[in-house]
């Protein structure tokens, strides 16, 4: 059985007494106001196929994927953009495709759906090359909707990597399935020191994670897709288990993590995440928006703020560049948009 209680404020909520297991606090809803809004978005690249994600190298460049394409391509802060290759072993289905990417020194990350399975893999880049590929991670469920798919680097290191239980809900409470979580191991892909329960996997209990982002403190949050009634922030804990499938949005079973924001789901669809300048940025696909989330120092949420409405259509990834900026893509060809002229495309929009 379900069961929420939500204090509605428009279209979503900040969650304040939130149920917690007891080695989880609770933490009260904040009163952190933004401290800037966002410039006039400036178009980097146009004319992609659904970009999905959005990692910087050392030297500045960009790294994105595109999801239907299967390419990886390298674009400069002025814009060009150089195809990398074609990902071998990429099978787009759905929501499926080529998804996340991170970046460390040399060598990049990306995640993709494969013919049966989601899988991460390693490469080393060498200029415009790829090479050295190994698979570090296979096993991931794979589906026609919910495959997670984003990667990032924490500030301890390790790499993250967010799946979804593929439509499968029990999935998401299974610990020993990997579909559904949030994942954190070493670059080979091992599991990292320190892990809850000795495997890769980090937290448990999730629907869809499409963002993963780190404030000034280290602390992590995800953006997670709802069902019918609540999209999510949530702030991540080792071990927590965060509901799904028997609460969505705010419970009362304190066996399980409550987000720190909710939204209506025509609101929102959050998809990528960032964190610059005291507050979360994160990519709304239905909701066609930029939502803008101050944190205070405690890591509660005060009143999200939206920007950009309507004006670009379906917003998927968002990612702090090197100068301070927004790197945000566009999603308008992934089936469930209305493509405009130039989609799709990646923008910068300055937030400092």
């Amino acid at each position: 059985m379900r069961a929420w209680f939500v204090i509605m404020m428009t279209a979503f909520t900040v969650v304040g007494c939130a149920a917690a297991p007891a080695e989880i606090a609770a933490r009260p809803a904040g009163t952190a106001s933004p401290t800037t809004t966002p410039g006039d978005p400036r178009t980097i690249a146009e004319g992609l196929s659904v970009p999905w994600a959005i990692a910087f190298t050392e030297g500045g460049d960009a790294l994105v994927t595109e999801r239907d394409s299967a390419r990886l391509l390298r674009v400069t802060a002025a814009g060009k953009v150089t195809p990398l290759g074609e990902i071998e072993g990429v099978e787009p289905d759905g929501e499926g495709g080529l998804m996340g990417v991170a970046a460390r020194g040399d060598q990049v990350f990306l995640y993709y759906t494969a013919a049966s399975d989601n899988r991460i893999v390693r490469y080393r880049l060498a200029g415009d090359t790829l090479s050295d590929r190994k698979v570090i991670v296979k096993g991931i469920p794979k589906g026609g909707i919910h495959n997670g798919g984003r990667l990032a680097f924490g500030p301890d290191g390790f790499l993250y990597a967010s799946t979804g239980e593929t439509g499968d809900q029990a999935l998401a409470q299974d610990r020993d399935s990997l579909a559904g979580k949030i994942l954190r191991m070493t670059a080979d892909g091992a599991p990292a020191p320190g892990n809850p329960f000795g495997t890769l996997v980090h937290s448990y209990g999730h629907r869809n994670v499409q963002g993963l982002a780190w404030d000034s403190s280290g602390r992590l949050y995800a953006s997670e897709f709802g069902a019918n009634s609540f999209d999510e922030v949530n702030l991540i804990e080792a071990g927590g288990n965060y509901g799904w499938p028997e609460v969505e949005g705010v419970g009362d079973d304190p066996d399980y993590v409550n987000p720190i924001v909710t939204w209506d789901t025509s609101e929102a669809s959050p998809s990528g995440m960032a964190y610059a300048e005291g507050s979360l940025w994160v990519g709304a696909l239905r909701g066609e928006r930029l939502w803008q989330v101050p944190l205070d120092g405690a890591g509660s949420a005060g009143r999200p703020v939206d920007h950009l409405r309507d004006a670009h259509g379906r917003l998927r990834a968002v990612t702090l560049a090197p100068d301070g900026t927004l790197w945000i893509g566009t999603s308008n060809k992934d089936g469930r948009g209305d493509p405009r002229q130039g989609d799709d495309r990646i923008m910068s929009v300055p937030v400092g």
